[in-house]
């Protein structure tokens, strides 16, 4: 695969102020204090997830938001035809990276070393047809005797794993390098009414369904997965194939693979055994 086959614009290749709005940057600076005002810290970790990412030696910063609100082009098929529907695919790729660069615009702001917890959810309003608000979400956190954690890019690392995840991911010797993902808005074709009928009362496999969307899911991976090799990780864990249909219609559907790439950076680490546990209920 190469750049080419993506299914991308080009975004920022550096997170860029200049994306957010006067008022976030107003309350991410609130957060960091000063003239007397102590620092604040704002974060949707959970309190167990809260204290296991300090115990990995992490403190929260603030929480890190990133939006976009993009309008998704109309694209037109052949009612018995499977293929990517390619516009589709970009403009969802592109406004999830747009959500994404302002996220990290934001934890540069609070000079974080990476964003924890993220979550890219997808809105669609009744006031625009075809139009979504994209939004990326997150924990910025620095580690608290620095150290070298973005990633080769000089970006703030980004991963959707649980502060519980996190916790136990550093303690195996890896960390994270980047939420990385791979999407693919796929046609599935109707089938013709005559084929329709004769295979009404039989158990069949039918072969035009199960190509097109193994198709769809292959390519969602593969894209994912060149993600993760350009970032310079050594594996994904974590790995979620969400479909949607969004509002195209039952025969367009979107697969959208995403994980946390990985690297190791020590050797090792001590080993994690699992704990009996007995519970107190009745």
């Amino acid at each position: 695969m190469t750049d080419d086959d993506l299914p991308m614009e080009p975004v920022p290749a550096a997170p860029d102020l200049s994306l957010l709005p006067a008022e976030a940057i107003n309350r991410l600076r609130q957060l960091e204090g000063g003239d007397g005002v102590a620092p604040l810290f704002t974060s949707d970790l959970s309190v167990n997830e809260f204290l296991l990412v300090e115990d990995a030696d992490f403190e929260p910063l603030g929480l890190v938001v990133g939006s976009s609100i993009y309008h998704v082009g109309i694209q037109v098929v052949r009612w018995t035809t499977s293929q990517e529907l390619d516009v589709l695919t970009r403009a969802m790729y592109h406004a999830r990276e747009l959500a994404m660069a302002r996220m990290e615009a934001e934890a540069e702001e609070l000079r974080a070393d990476g964003i924890v917890g993220v979550r890219l959810d997808i809105r669609f309003y009744e006031w625009g047809d075809n139009m979504a608000e994209f939004m990326a979400i997150g924990t910025a956190v620095r580690h608290k005797h620095g150290g070298s954690w973005r990633t080769p890019a000089g970006k703030p690392f980004t991963s959707d794993l649980s502060g519980q995840d996190f916790w136990t991911l550093l303690h195996t010797g890896q960390r994270p390098v980047a939420l990385v993902m791979g999407n693919c808005v796929y046609h599935v074709a109707h089938r013709r009414m005559l084929q329709t009928m004769s295979q009404a009362y039989r158990n069949v496999e039918l072969p035009n369904f199960t190509q097109a969307l193994y198709t769809a899911r292959e390519l969602a991976m593969e894209r994912m997965q060149y993600e993760a090799r350009q970032a310079g990780a050594g594996g994904v864990v974590g790995v979620q194939i969400i479909e949607k249909n969004h509002v195209w219609g039952h025969h367009a559907i979107e697969f959208f693979a995403v994980g946390t790439a990985v690297t190791r950076y020590r050797e090792g680490g001590p080993a994690i055994r699992p704990r009996l546990v007995l519970t107190l209920d009745d």
